[in-house]
């Protein structure tokens, strides 16, 4: 029986949210590099379908979302950071399938269950935060995760579907002994346009211990720097927080650095895109990277226009051929390195 390493991280507990197209295990591993030993603990894979990792003919392209680079393993040991696999899906026996088949990679410390995302196409299918309103599928689902698992379960979720429903929803999840919860502090109906409410994660503390539950509670939503996450987390009496959108506005959020240079913000997207293009090859389409560009370059005179100019960039050499032309400064950065390749 494999341990419940929530118990066993030191508080306050902090999380790299799973994110489509941006948690694989490039970004992860960059995060990792530039993290401070201790400020970073659970970080999660992009959020992977039930439906199709038990498709015969999915599986191969949905299983790239459980990629770990040798790279990204060596650096979860060095820092002692623990990775956790998130499923979402509304099939209960797809779930265990799924839970099965993660367990035997022995590569993961935890699964997550993606109760919480809010998007549209997802909902109509019944899946994710849709689950709110069918409680009774939610704790099949649960369960037969715990089933198909001797890894620790956790649950990623809202706080309702139009309205605040916390403590029913939090009380139902608990029945089922999750060795943690993940709140985001909005309902399906916010998504990302209304302020998150902490208020709601203390609501969720406060049933978990008159419940007697060991449960962790994890509060996520409108975190911006690691002091207001602490601040956060001590006012609600989390265990814990999960910054998400946060680190686009600061990918250094887990380094003690109140300052990041334009040579620094280059050459992290430069390592970024060259572990990205040796990973990936041309299963992935590199435009993927544009969202990154938007990411590192900012915050700098000229980094509108110098954005805009990268974004036409096609691969790897054109993007070089972009850099040592608009930044001559950086050529001795700019090396198409090889040993990062998984």
């Amino acid at each position: 029986m494999n341990r419940n390493f929530w118990k066993e991280l030191n508080k306050p507990i902090a999380t790299l949210a799973p994110m489509e197209d941006v948690t694989d295990t490039v970004f992860r591993e960059l995060t990792l590099r530039k993290s401070e030993k201790g400020k970073l603990n659970v970080i999660f894979s992009e959020f992977t379908s039930t439906d199709g990792l038990c498709h015969p003919i999915g599986n191969p392209k949905v299983s790239q979302r459980l990629k770990i680079n040798p790279s990204e393993k060596q650096l979860l040991k060095q820092k002692n950071v623990k990775i956790v696999a998130q499923i979402w899906g509304n099939d209960p026996e797809k779930n265990y399938k799924s839970a099965k088949m993660i367990t035997e990679m022995e590569q993961f410390d935890g699964i997550d269950i993606n109760m919480g995302c809010p998007v549209k196409k997802i909902i109509k299918q019944g899946c994710c935060s849709a689950l709110i309103e069918q409680p009774e599928l939610a704790k099949e689902i649960i369960l037969a995760v715990k089933e198909g698992t001797n890894l620790p379960v956790s649950v990623k979720t809202r706080t309702g579907i139009k309205h605040h429903k916390t403590e029913e929803w939090i009380s139902h999840l608990l029945n089922t002994k999750p060795e943690a919860i993940i709140l985001h502090a909005r309902t399906q109906k916010m998504m990302t346009d209304y302020p998150a409410d902490w208020n709601e994660v203390k609501k969720a503390v406060e049933l978990r211990n008159k419940s007697l539950s060991e449960c962790i509670i994890i509060g996520n939503g409108d975190i911006f720097s690691y002091e207001q996450a602490l601040e956060l987390t001590n006012k609600s009496g989390a265990d814990g927080f999960m910054v998400g959108r946060g680190i686009f506005s600061n990918p250094w959020f887990f380094a003690s650095k109140n300052h990041i240079s334009k040579e620094e913000k280059i050459k992290e997207l430069w390592e970024h895109s060259v572990l990205f293009c040796n990973t990936w090859g041309k299963s992935k389409n590199f435009a993927i990277l544009n969202r990154f560009f938007k990411i590192y370059i900012s915050n700098f005179d000229g980094a509108s226009d110098l954005r805009s100019k990268l974004m036409q960039a096609k691969n790897l050499e054109e993007l070089k051929y972009i850099l040592i032309k608009e930044c001559p400064e950086q050529e001795s950065n700019l090396h198409i390195r090889t040993d990062t390749t998984p």
